[in-house]
């Protein structure tokens, strides 16, 4: 089975509303065109024991399912970017400074890369170099967690160029779909006995439920996994949505 994909947003100029996340949906599209699908996003706060506290718990699930992970924000050198040491400390590691990062940086400024934007160099040991277009100034990767800047223009790049160099062999190896009806006159409250039946039914696939703000209350049901499956759940659903009588319409 293809692994989880996961990311972090990390930084308080983004929960308080300084800055406007760019990069779920970004990264929902970047996964989509390889067919590969987000499974889970967390926002983060400046606020290290957190930060390290969620890195290893998906730490330890990419080591023990392979749950790959983007992590956005956090890695510059001010006191308030906190990421690189909250991801050595979860990966058990110390911070050195990576001489190919140093490379990089010098290449990039010369001697003003001294003394401070070479403290971006400073990484968990034993990562690996993610090469940062722009400015030259490379994010990280370790233990299936891949490190980038905040900044989109840079950030973006920088996991497409991930997900081609290390994860080509996933594309569009899944045989996933997603398939949903509009059930009129009824509310979820409506339909949970049978979205249970449903789970029951065919374990392995998600439902998904979303009502709509109108006066019908409408609610739009659907399931998604592969595609046979999703085939047979839907013909059931219908089924079971005509049996307690509401109308229903494909989207």
């Amino acid at each position: 089975m293809t692994p989880n994909i996961g990311i972090y947003i990390i930084g308080d100029e983004i929960l308080s509303g300084k800055r406007q996340d760019k990069h779920l949906t970004k990264v929902i599209e970047l996964l989509s065109v390889r067919g590969l699908q987000l499974a889970w996003a967390n926002y983060l706060g400046d606020i290290p024991e957190q930060i390290t506290s969620s890195l290893k718990a998906s730490m330890a699930r990419s080591k023990a399912h392979g749950e790959i992970v983007f992590s956005f924000g956090g890695i510059g050198a001010t006191p308030d970017d906190f990421t690189r040491q909250c991801a050595a400390d979860a990966a058990g590691v110390a911070i050195e400074r990576h001489t190919g990062a140093v490379a990089e940086i010098e290449a990039q400024y010369g001697e003003s890369a001294y003394p401070k934007r070479v403290l971006m160099a400073d990484f968990p040991k034993g990562c690996d170099l993610i090469p940062n277009p722009i400015n030259r100034v490379a994010g990280f990767g370790i233990n299936q967690h891949y490190f980038v800047p905040g900044f989109p223009e840079m950030s973006h790049p920088m996991v497409e160029w991930v997900l081609e160099t290390y994860y080509s062999h996933l594309f569009h190896t899944q045989n996933y779909v997603e398939d949903s009806i509009l059930v009129s006159e009824a509310g979820e409250s409506d339909l949970i006995d049978l979205m249970n039946h449903m789970l029951s039914q065919y374990p392995m696939l998600k439902l998904f439920s979303l009502p709509q703000s109108n006066q019908r209350r409408t609610t739009e049901l659907g399931m998604k996994g592969e595609s046979e499956q999703v085939k047979l759940a839907m013909n059931a659903l219908k089924s079971g949505i005509t049996a307690l009588g509401y109308p229903w319409q494909n989207i």
